[in-house]
C-alpha cells in the first residue's frame, strides 16, 4: 500500500514513518510548514519517502501531492494547533475556503471530519491514525509502580465524569482536578499549559484526567500524552494522572513510564465500557 503521511506537530508523524516503513508501504508525506518539526526531513530522507512542505490552508496543494503519488490512503499524525484559525495563521486555498465555508461551527470533529471527506472525494481515504501503532496504544491497568491512593482514586473518578462530559461536547480532552474539584478544563490550548494552570492554581497534588471522546473518531485528534505530560506534571506538583486505554496513545511509553516512576507519579489507563 502507498501512504499518505499528513504531517503535523511533535513525534507522532515519526512513529508512523517508521512503521509504515517497516511494515513495507510506500510512503508520500505532506508537512505542515507551521507545525511539523524539521527533522521530518532527516527521517523521510533515511526511509527513502518524498516529503512536500506546504502552508496550513492548501488543501488542494495536499490533496494534488497525494494524488499524484497515487496515494489511496492516508494517515494525519501529529498536532495542528486549532487556535491558528482564530489567531490568522492559516490562509486559506480555495479548497480549504470551501470547507470552511460549509460549516456550522469550527471545532475540530467539524473541521477535520469535513476535510476528510474532501480526501474521501478525491479517492484518498483516511484510516486510523493508530493502525500502524497499535503497541502504542495505553494498556488498561495501573502502568506504574505506585498504585493510586483512595484520595486519588475519587479524584480519577469524579474527573472522568467531568472529562466525559467536556470531551461529548467536543470542548477539549483533559481537566485537572484536586478534592472533587475541577481546576482547569482544556479548550484550545492543549494539555500542557491546562497542566501548568492547574498547578499555579492549586498547588501540589492535582490529578489529570484525559479522556477520548464518547464517540472517537481514531481518524484525527487522538488523545496523545509523552515525555512532554510528565515533565509539564512535574513542574505542576501534579502526582496522578488517568488515561483512556486503548484509546490514547503513549509516545515513547518506557520513557514516560520511567519519568513518571521517578517522580512518584501514578498513571492508570481507564477502561471505558
Amino acid at each position: 500500500m502507498h501512504i499518505g503521511l499528513i504531517a503535523g506537530n511533535g513525534r507522532f508523524p515519526f512513529l508512523v514513518l517508521d512503521a509504515a516503513r517497516a511494515q513495507g508501504h510506500d510512503v508520500t508525506i505532506v508537512a505542515a510548514k507551521e507545525e511539523t518539526f524539521p527533522e521530518l526531513t532527516d527521517a523521510a530522507r533515511r526511509h527513502g519517502a518524498p516529503i512536500h512542505w506546504i502552508s496550513l490552508g492548501q488543501l488542494g496543494r495536499c490533496i494534488s501531492v497525494l494524488k499524484d503519488a497515487g496515494v489511496s490512503h492516508a494517515v494525519m499524525a501529529g498536532q495542528v494547533k486549532h487556535t491558528k484559525i482564530f489567531a490568522g495563521g492559516i490562509i486559506p486555498d480555495l479548497a480549504f475556503l470551501s470547507v470552511l465555508r460549509k460549516l456550522t461551527s469550527k471545532n475540530t470533529d467539524g473541521l477535520i471530519g469535513a476535510v476528510a471527506g474532501v480526501l474521501h472525494d478525491n479517492g484518498i481515504e483516511l484510516m486510523d491514525s493508530t493502525s500502524l501503532i497499535q503497541p502504542l496504544l495505553a494498556r488498561p491497568g495501573v502502568l506504574t509502580k505506585r498504585q493510586p491512593t483512595e484520595d486519588e482514586q475519587k479524584d480519577f473518578e469524579f474527573g472522568c465524569r467531568m472529562a466525559d462530559a467536556i470531551a461529548a461536547l467536543d470542548i477539549g480532552q483533559t481537566v485537572a482536578v484536586k478534592h472533587q474539584a475541577v481546576i482547569a478544563v482544556e479548550a484550545m490550548e492543549g494539555t500542557d499549559e491546562v497542566i501548568g494552570r492547574a498547578g499555579h492554581l492549586a498547588g501540589p497534588g492535582v490529578r489529570i484526567i484525559k479522556v477520548a471522546k464518547p464517540e472517537q473518531d481514531m481518524r484525527f485528534d487522538v488523545p496523545v500524552i509523552g515525555a512532554a505530560t510528565i515533565q509539564a506534571m512535574r513542574v505542576a506538583g501534579a502526582n496522578a494522572l488517568s488515561v483512556d486505554a486503548g484509546k490514547t496513545l503513549m509516545i515513547d511509553g518506557d520513557a514516560i513510564i520511567a519519568s513518571a516512576d521517578e517522580a512518584g507519579i501514578v498513571i492508570v489507563g481507564r477502561e471505558r465500557n
